[in-house]
């Protein structure tokens, strides 16, 4: 079983999706705390001349150390229509955004309680339309007692893998010097290499770093061939 383990984000980039294309099961790191104001509640698109931050209000003030499966979306906002109607404001010239805009809008209007299952379902659609497949399993409904590397590694045999999928900068962002840690476990690690694709977007100059939505909005089912950097230049000096 080849496995990689990720905090489930809002509308992900495309790094996130490229190492979900590498693995078999994909492990949505649920059970640690919630990161205000970082990408788990919020991403990025480019705006005509800047980038655009789309934000999904949750309720915070005092939850400090609520695990993300806990965070609750603010009930009272009407945050699903300010947040479609940039996507739209966007994205309603692009090539392939009435081809996949109805999906993506059907879930924002649905009524939401906790964040982690509408970042899943909006995961789980653009897994679909990058024609990628693999098992997802919220890390909070699996055994597990560790925390930081110990934490991936008890995932990792709760899922019974064979092979871990981490990213550049190591297990749990802390270098390569736990591997052997798994190796002992009967568990490898290979670590993924992005290198970012360029592509046409709609307002030049070019913006790194986006949600995936800019990619699939643009390209359709091209989406995957540029997302695996197949016959497109990619940044230079721009590598994770």
């Amino acid at each position: 079983m080849i496995l990689t383990i990720h905090q489930p984000e809002h509308l992900p980039w495309l790094g996130f999706f490229h190492k979900l294309s590498m693995a078999e099961r994909y492990v949505a790191l649920d059970n640690v705390q919630y990161r205000h104001k970082y990408y788990q509640n919020r991403n990025r698109i480019p705006g005509p001349n800047a980038e655009l931050w789309l934000r999904v209000p949750v309720l915070h003030k005092g939850k400090q150390e609520q695990l993300i499966s806990e965070v609750c979306i603010e009930p009272k906002s009407r945050w699903q229509k300010k947040v479609w109607r940039s996507i739209t404001l966007v994205y309603s010239k692009a090539p392939y955004f009435s081809a996949y805009a109805a999906e993506f809008e059907e879930i924002y209007m649905r009524d939401w309680d906790r964040l982690i299952d509408l970042n899943l379902e909006l995961i789980s659609l653009c897994l679909r339309l990058f024609n990628i497949q693999l098992e997802i399993v919220r890390a909070s409904s699996l055994v597990s007692n560790g925390k930081g590397e110990m934490l991936i590694l008890d995932l990792c045999k709760a899922a019974k893998a064979d092979i871990y999928i981490s990213g550049i900068s190591g297990i749990a962002g802390k270098g390569s010097g736990y591997e052997i840690a798994f190796r002992e476990a009967g568990i490898d690690v290979v670590y993924q290499e992005f290198h970012h694709p360029l592509y046409t977007q709609l307002n030049p100059p070019f913006f790194p770093c986006m949600s995936a939505i800019d990619l699939l909005f643009n390209h359709g089912p091209e989406s995957r061939r540029i997302l695996m950097g197949e016959g497109v230049p990619v940044m230079e000096n721009f590598f994770t």
